[in-house]
């Protein structure tokens, strides 16, 4: 056995450790075994440090220069330290646990046929058949619906002859994807947005951000809509007319699944007192395993689920080792780098409390994508920035209103940066850079985006 393979054996093992560690930490089984938590995540970025490209070395790099900053100038940095390795074992963790129902529902052809349907409607319903629909396989696949959606959408505009309509038609049907996605982070209970908003905001939670979230996601859905409709490209030449084949009855299993997820992850909510992102690394993970079994009924059920399960675990899982450095890294940074900063702007005499409170929510929804074009991952911007700010109390808002006005940020983040994983994905799909997706395609898309959830962001805060 190479050192290779030992090596992705090493991580995919150590990311299901950390997996059942965290999700026995969110439901108070097995607490003994917590302090392993940090233990695992450093092993884990140890190794994925010889396996990254410099980029995400780099990363690491300041995770490791701001982790001896913090040992020079604080007394209690072994704490700061532990809680960082503890959000990043979560990240970890989370990302591992919503993995593998990306990873069956990629291979299920139901998923494929619905869609397949909702790429092959005719141009007048297109976008929105698109965004609706998408925002469910966002539900489900994560990133995975942009690589599953994005393929069909390629496929459908390859039947066009005409260059013109092609070129037209492949860049609307990527957005209508993508703008579908970000819609999602908002209020989805298997986003980070919610997952690591509600952690850095004390006094919040799935159930007090689900209906603003809702709010947001139509304001981001609607914008993007109404655009499309408003802002159609002058053609030369009409585009030909073919029929849909299948019937919505197609999305039916798609609808199925979403429910049997949304519905078990509330009944646990409501029983048993859990935080929604414990209950969503359980039952996510259960859905998968359940789903496999049933893919493969007709042939050896449980020794081929257990055969995909090892699959995963060995080869999947290791290459995702790019996004995972990413996303642990920048929860550590951001939580480490905010221990630093404080009593840095204390020094330099900045009090934020003195800042009208309406300013420090508006800037949320632009400062969170404007730091997104520096390279700055919305983990990493949120965790750094929401220990800055006064408390809720302070600024004479809801905590929930901190949530809402930091998730929008997040969105805008989602659409614009050139550094996430959203443009990166369309921009391959359409041959265009990440930069190119971010602020040509997107880019009046976003301020009118921006604009609007600012009015939101202070309607919610201090009217209703």
């Amino acid at each position: 056995m190479n050192i290779t393979v030992m090596t992705d054996r090493a991580i995919g093992l150590i990311l299901l450790a950390t997996t059942i560690l965290v999700i026995c930490n969110e439901w108070g089984i097995a607490d003994a075994a917590t302090p392993f938590k940090p233990a695992l995540v450093v092993m884990l970025v140890t190794i994925l440090a010889f396996k990254v490209r410099a980029s995400r070395k780099a990363f690491i790099l300041v995770a490791v220069v701001l982790t001896g900053a913090l040992a020079l100038s604080d007394a209690a940095w072994g704490d700061t330290v532990i809680t960082g390795l503890n959000t990043a074992a979560f990240i970890g963790a989370f990302f591992t646990a919503l993995s593998t129902l990306r990873t069956v529902a990629q291979t299920s052809p139901a998923i494929q046929r619905a869609g397949a349907f909702l790429a092959g409607q005719p141009p007048g319903r297109r976008y929105g058949a698109l965004t609706v629909g998408g925002q469910a396989f966002s539900l489900l696949l994560s990133y995975g619906s942009l690589q599953l959606l994005g393929g069909l959408a390629l496929a459908n505009a390859s039947t066009e002859p005409d260059a013109e309509i092609r070129r037209h038609r492949t860049r609307r049907m990527l957005l209508a994807i993508q703008r579908a996605f970000i819609s999602t982070l908002a209020w989805s209970p298997l986003s980070f947005a919610v997952a690591i908003s509600t952690t850095v905001i004390p006094q919040t939670s799935w159930a007090q951000v689900v209906v603003p979230g809702l709010v947001t996601s139509v304001i981001l859905a609607g914008i993007g809509w109404t655009l499309d409709i408003a802002i159609k490209p002058k053609l030369i030449n009409a585009p030909l007319r073919r029929e849909v084949e299948g019937s919505w009855a197609t999305m039916l299993p798609l609808l199925a699944l979403l429910g049997i997820l949304v519905v078990g992850v509330s009944v646990l909510y409501t029983l048993s007192g859990v935080r929604i992102i414990g209950i969503v690394a359980a039952v996510v993970p259960a859905i998968a395993v359940v789903w496999l079994v049933i893919q493969n009924w007709g042939q050896a059920p449980f020794a081929n689920t257990a055969r995909r399960i090892g699959t995963y675990a060995r080869d999947e899982l290791p290459g995702y080792r790019g996004e995972l450095v990413l996303l642990m890294m920048a929860g550590y940074i951001g939580t480490v780098g905010s221990k630093l900063l404080v009593p840095m702007l204390a020094g330099a005499g900045v009090d934020l409390s003195a800042v009208p409170p309406w300013i420090i929510l508006a800037s949320f929804v632009w400062i969170i994508p404007l730091t997104g074009q520096f390279g700055m991952n919305p983990i990493l911007s949120v965790t750094l920035l929401a220990p800055l700010i006064p408390d809720a109390a302070s600024l004479g808002v809801t905590p929930t209103a901190l949530v809402v006005a930091l998730t929008c940020g997040w969105s805008l983040s989602g659409i614009t940066s050139p550094f996430t994983a959203t443009t990166l994905i369309i921009g391959s799909f359409g041959k265009v850079s990440a930069l190119h997706v971010g602020l040509v395609w997107n880019a009046f898309y976003a301020v009118c985006c921006a604009v609007v959830l600012t009015g939101w962001v202070l309607v919610y805060a201090f009217v209703i």
